[in-house]
């Protein structure tokens, strides 16, 4: 399968590259729980251990800006294998003689690893687009395989938070890295020998320069994101953490716990986004629009409980829960519309420039995060993440209300 021409790959191979993604998603959570416990342990400080996944978030940008090129002119299953591998050899890096685990050499590690989460992570999903059989229920079965796939990664990225943590405590940190390594490896061949070889490739040779030369909906789709994911780092990655142990008194394990929990159920509601369109069958740039425009109420009125004298653990528990259920269905919305507005030929390039946007989000946020909170407090960060919601949502405004044509 190579083209909008030909037919579909179906269910099989969807079920191959969605199995593939959850053996790479169990790791890349692990990864980061093994590097943030085991340097800390070793006595790293708080902007050392940040400093380790610097090089995983740029490279992540970048190569979500390349990858889709990469992906239309030799295929997205090579895309998804090289990721594969990739992740290999940072996990085996990881692994080696803890005398060689300086910070240049782990951020390194991480930076490869950041590659391999992103080629990932585009050809997965392009891929469904690709795998999707044609005919009546095209667009809402593509929102359905979409938001699985999707949803069950943050969840199972949570639940390599766990895997991570518990293997760290049985076998240590090397023996934990080697095993990740080999049966990584593993799933990876397997992948290699049973997808199609050229899956997603492009029918014409794309040329470096149309990486940015994407049509209007896309545009608009991946300014959104970038505002959409920024508008949760803004405080969820540094102020919402410091904020519960400094301010409400948890301690590391229960912050660390809670925070995961929260991934895992967020990727539930992702995958189970699809329940809430039976009756319009598939969403449209103005759920998107809707979505988020709900989704600014609720940093806002956290912000305004905090401001107001409420307990604060309250506040943010019962916050943090109605915001990610929104925020869970505003991603799952995104993420099957940068698949209808593609069609088959471009998927690859249009889905690599989109996740570009997404990772720029999340490091913008990530900066911002540590900033906003140290000069105006976990308030600050809130109105941050409000005005970017909102500024996702008036993006969507122009969003159209049907599947583009030729999408």
């Amino acid at each position: 399968m190579t083209t909008e021409g030909n037919p579909p790959l179906g269910f099989r191979i969807y079920l191959i590259i969605t199995l593939a993604y959850w053996a790479f998603t169990l790791t890349d959570g692990a990864i980061h729980m093994l590097v943030v416990l085991h340097f800390h342990h070793l006595g790293f400080s708080p902007i050392a251990i940040a400093f380790l996944f610097l090089f995983y978030e740029i490279f992540g940008i970048l190569t979500n800006a390349v990858g889709g090129w990469i992906a239309s002119r030799i295929g997205l299953n090579r895309t998804m294998i090289i990721g594969g591998i990739l992740q290999v050899f940072a996990l085996g890096m990881l692994a080696m003689d803890p005398l060689w685990l300086t910070v240049p050499y782990v951020m390194t590690a991480m930076a490869l690893s950041g590659i391999a989460k992103d080629l990932n992570k585009m050809s997965a999903k392009a891929g469904v687009k690709l795998v999707t059989p044609k005919g009546a229920d095209a667009e809402s079965r593509l929102f359905k395989w979409a938001a699985v796939l999707t949803g069950s990664k943050n969840t199972l990225k949570g639940a390599g938070f766990f895997l991570g943590a518990l293997l760290l405590q049985l076998w240590g940190f090397q023996m934990t890295l080697a095993a990740l390594a080999a049966t990584l490896l593993l799933v990876y061949l397997i992948a290699w020998l049973v997808l199609p070889g050229s899956m997603g490739m492009s029918k014409s040779k794309a040329k470096i320069s149309q990486i940015f030369a994407n049509s209007r909906e896309i545009n608009l789709l991946s300014a959104a994101r970038f505002f959409l994911f920024g508008s949760r780092d803004v405080w969820f990655v540094v102020g919402l953490p410091v904020f519960l142990q400094s301010v409400v008194g948890w301690n590391h394990v229960f912050v660390g716990s809670f925070l995961a929990l929260w991934v895992v159920c967020y990727g539930f509601v992702q995958a189970a986004a699809p329940l809430l369109f039976r009756g319009e069958r598939h969403p449209s740039g103005g759920t998107a629009r809707n979505v988020a425009f709900l989704l600014a109420l609720f940093p806002a009125g956290i912000a305004l409980a905090l401001e107001s004298g409420f307990d604060p653990a309250t506040a943010l528990v019962a916050g943090l829960a109605a915001f990610g259920i929104v925020f869970a269905i505003n991603s799952s919305v995104h993420s099957y519309l940068i698949l209808s507005y593609s069609d088959n030929d471009k998927v690859a390039m249009n889905v690599g420039f989109y996740y570009s946007a997404n990772a720029a989000g999340r490091l913008t946020g990530t900066l911002l995060s540590g900033w906003v909170f140290q000069t105006q407090g976990l308030s600050g960060c809130l109105w941050w993440s409000t005005g970017f919601v909102l500024c996702a949502a008036l993006l969507s405004v122009l969003l159209p209300n049907k599947a583009v044509e030729g999408g």
